[in-house]
């Protein structure tokens, strides 16, 4: 079997007078099982919680491990290795630290030895030297055991990790969905993925920078660290979160992401997780809002006409031919030069004076500039009306992913 870890210690006849000792412990064999699990209920803090380790669960194991343990010293047939290992299996199933497993294995060889020595003080044909030698395989028995626990107590352990990845995967998915819907299933749910039942969420979405690669390694743990919980899932082209974020965290979680490069949309704060997967729409349409930059993060509320771009790009297209179409079919360094001067000028709040200053050019130019736009678009900037129906036509043009040009 994979994983097996057989435990082959070299094998002698037993001495008969050894025997004997393991036949009379064998004989009280369930009081010693008893007595054992007592000790661990004692001594390990794990043990003493019955709601994770049941003493029933104990008392078996100690009996079953005992019995095992005894039995190597009564012929010369190899140990099945398979009681420690499920008791290792066991105990990761429970929760039961490793290194407190393997301590239990520790107190347990040393009862055992405990047990072998005063046992044999009653058969006077034991000997010193058999004693030595029943120590030394004590000792390597244990070696072996240990290995054997902890081995199966990681691949348990592995496995488990695999299943609750696997869950938690399948319950967020549920949340974005919208398939889960009626409150004992949504307060499962948000027990399983450690979400307040209530409070502040938003939605993030980040375009992966490949397929199956994440576009923000380990986020999960950093906003664990602000005291953030959130439950992500990684789409073949995006990784998507619902975050439970107070009000004063939003700005450190924002930086959190920022870290990463990547391009992310946040959707607008909500207070009822039924509301993911519109919350979930909102994100993507603020990610598409950064078409053409390498990173960045976009929150919906920062750009409602990006939004509104987003949302629409097929209506978006058609304002862009309607209100650009003339400028846009001029040959490229005009048409280039033209709205890279409109742009400029919007960002300069109608300053031609402050649009010259960015452009290195002389006012004269840009009003020059801004009246051949006029011309050619049948607008005028400064009526409100028109300045606002190219100001958006032009934030169309530069989110769309593809607009007709001229040559």
């Amino acid at each position: 079997m994979p994983g097996e870890v057989p435990l082959e210690i070299i094998r002698t006849v037993p001495p008969a007078a050894i025997v004997e000792v393991a036949d009379a412990l064998l004989e009280r064999i369930d009081d010693l099982g008893l007595a054992l699990a007592h000790r661990f209920q004692l001594e390990l803090e794990s043990y003493r919680n019955a709601a994770q380790v049941p003493f029933d669960s104990i008392r078996i194991s100690c009996t079953r491990n005992l019995t095992l343990m005894i039995r190597h010293f009564t012929s010369t047939i190899p140990v099945d290795p398979e009681p420690p290992k499920e008791t290792g299996r066991l105990r990761a199933q429970q929760g039961v630290p490793l290194a407190e497993t393997l301590h239990a294995f520790r107190i347990g060889f040393e009862f055992l030895w405990s047990e072998l020595v005063s046992e044999a003080r009653r058969h006077p044909g034991v000997t010193d030297a058999m004693l030595v030698a029943v120590a030394a395989e004590v000792w390597a028995l244990s070696g072996e055991y240990a290995v054997a626990v902890a081995t199966a107590y990681r691949e348990m352990s592995s496995e488990l990790l695999f299943q609750r990845e696997h869950e938690r995967s399948v319950l967020v998915e549920a949340l974005f969905t919208g398939v889960i819907a009626d409150p004992a299933t949504l307060g499962e749910t948000t027990r399983i993925l450690g979400l307040p039942a209530t409070g502040r969420y938003l939605v993030a979405a980040a375009d992966v920078p490949a397929t199956g690669r994440e576009a923000l390694p380990g986020i999960e743990s950093a906003l664990r660290v602000l005291g953030v919980t959130s439950a992500w899932r990684l789409l073949p082209d995006q990784q998507i979160g619902v975050l439970a974020v107070p009000a004063e965290q939003e700005n450190a979680v924002l930086r959190a992401v920022r870290k990463h490069h990547s391009r992310v949309g946040i959707s607008p704060p909500y207070e009822s997780l039924p509301e993911t997967p519109q919350a979930l729409h909102f994100a993507r349409l603020a990610l598409a809002g950064l078409r053409g930059h390498a990173s960045g993060v976009a929150r919906f509320d920062d750009n409602p006409l990006a939004m509104l771009i987003a949302a629409a790009p097929v209506e978006a297209a058609r304002m862009v031919r309607v209100e650009l179409g003339a400028i846009l079919a001029l040959p490229y360094e005009e048409r280039h030069r033209l709205l890279e001067t409109l742009q400029s000028w919007y960002a300069a709040r109608g300053s031609a004076a402050e649009t010259g200053r960015r452009l290195f050019l002389h006012a004269n130019t840009v009003r020059y500039r801004l009246r051949r736009i006029e011309e050619l678009t049948g607008r005028t900037l400064t009526d409100p009306a028109s300045a606002t129906a190219l100001g958006s036509a032009l934030q169309a043009y530069a989110l769309l992913p593809e607009t007709p040009t001229g040559g």
